[in-house]
């Protein structure tokens, strides 16, 4: 196994339903505001039916959601 795919073995998948936001954090590019903006949207409009729905939240444009695509779950 190369490194690159044992990284790629390793990098976990979030579940956006049940993620804290020190969870939404380990996802690429995203800090700790557009971590706070996905709970507190799960918060106020229930659970994500699935990923391309983080669409909904505010910053959180298609290419955004597509890069983050194959690290989330619902």
């Amino acid at each position: 196994i190369s490194s690159a795919a044992s990284d790629e073995y390793k990098r976990q998948v979030i579940n956006l339903n049940t993620a804290t936001v020190a969870d939404l954090q380990q996802l690429t590019g995203i800090g700790e505001k557009k971590a706070q903006k996905i709970v507190d949207y799960r918060t106020a409009h229930g659970s994500f039916q699935t990923v391309k729905d983080l669409t909904q939240v505010p910053g959180f444009g298609e290419k955004t959601v597509a890069n983050l695509q194959d690290q989330l779950t619902t």
